[in-house]
């Protein structure tokens, strides 16, 4: 199946107006709102967006949660969780059905099902449901140890998962599910070795043989789609041995740390410039590493700080959703500002030609 055309060189030739480009988008895309979700996406700002703001939101409910957010009480957490999942799945269902936008939809049912750990955690939490490896400490310890008392959490992921791709099939979903299954491998390796003693060596024989499993599962899925692109390695080499670089550089000030998540935010904005996911994948990950480092750091005491990163994440998901909209004279705005230096730099596939 031919996914739906790009009409933005149209836009860029005066063949078709903004409006009207718009508009044969939408009416290309309305041919087939039932498979659209089975379509390879398109790399343009729109997705950055959506899956940097979902990913923020989880981030912000989960890796970086604050001590003070964890004190809030069993109650409010569960609260918390039950609220935000409501939310987003109803905004979910909205876009994937109501707007036939199921890559933001389906992102949002996935930051719902992401709030499933809040959720038993705070239940569990409350009614004193702990197992014989003893209390779990913070919330945020469940993205960083592995304890046996997290059984509980992983299978309710798992299970929320399975439901969401029932009614949603989405892909990154699978993300989730993966995760909490990694994590379930190894708080079952005690029991499975019959020893409460978890020591660093089976962690990382237990994390290698299941990433190893994981590995054949995905070639497996994979073998559906072969093609070769040899720039791609290129691109990864380049950037891995870039990204190293600068994430072990030594700064201890937080101007420097500051700088550093400047940097990787330009590296999405390369990946944008180049169409080249590989780039993003790297910036966003140095973004995670620097909003742990605000969470972990400088406002760990601060109760509202998962709850405004929250806010940044559905608004960056709202300014893709605005971008799509309006994104041929977006594009053609920002292919006539480039001065025709890097107009010739930038690769065919970027530049529509």
């Amino acid at each position: 199946m031919v996914p739906a055309p790009s009409f933005d060189s149209a836009v860029a030739a005066g063949i078709v107006t903004a409006d009207q480009a718009s508009r044969l988008t939408a009416f290309y895309g309305e041919q087939t709102p039932g498979r659209t979700s089975r379509l390879a996406a398109v790399f343009d700002l729109a997705h950055v967006l959506w899956y940097a703001g979902a990913l923020i939101v989880i981030g912000a409910m989960g890796l970086f949660s604050t001590v003070a957010f964890s004190q809030m009480g069993a109650g409010a957490l569960v609260a918390t969780a039950l609220v935000y999942a409501v939310l987003f799945t109803t905004a979910g269902h909205y876009l994937w059905h109501a707007k036939g936008l199921p890559i933001p939809g389906g992102l949002l049912v996935t930051v719902a099902v992401a709030m499933t750990p809040l959720a038993v955690f705070g239940v569990q939490e409350g009614l004193g449901w702990w197992g014989r490896f003893g209390e779990p400490g913070q919330y945020k310890d469940f993205y960083v140890w592995i304890k046996g008392s997290w059984l509980a959490t992983e299978i309710a992921t798992l299970v929320a998962a399975l439901i969401a791709v029932r009614f949603y099939p989405f892909g990154f979903i699978a993300m989730v599910a993966a995760v909490a299954l990694w994590f379930l491998s190894m708080d079952l390796a005690p029991w499975i070795g019959g020893s409460q003693d978890y020591d660093w060596a089976l962690r990382r024989t237990v994390s290698l043989w299941f990433g190893l499993a994981l590995m054949v599962v995905s070639w497996a899925v994979d073998l559906r789609q072969s093609r070769a692109d040899y720039a791609f390695w290129l691109h990864l080499a380049a950037i891995a041995a870039f990204w190293g670089g600068l994430t072990l550089q030594d700064s201890s000030s937080e101007i420097g740390k500051f700088v550093y998540c400047l940097i990787n935010v330009g590296l999405i904005g390369l990946a944008i410039f180049l169409t080249r996911k590989v780039y993003a994948v790297f910036g966003a990950m140095g973004i995670a590493f620097y909003l742990g480092h605000l969470a972990d750091k400088v406002f760990k005491d601060s109760l509202l700080f998962p709850f405004a990163l929250s806010l940044i994440g559905i608004a960056i998901v709202a300014a893709g959703l605005l971008y799509r909209r309006h994104r041929p004279a977006i594009l053609v705005a920002f292919e006539r500002a480039l001065p025709a230096g890097l107009r010739a730099l930038r690769p065919a596939q970027a530049s529509g030609r």
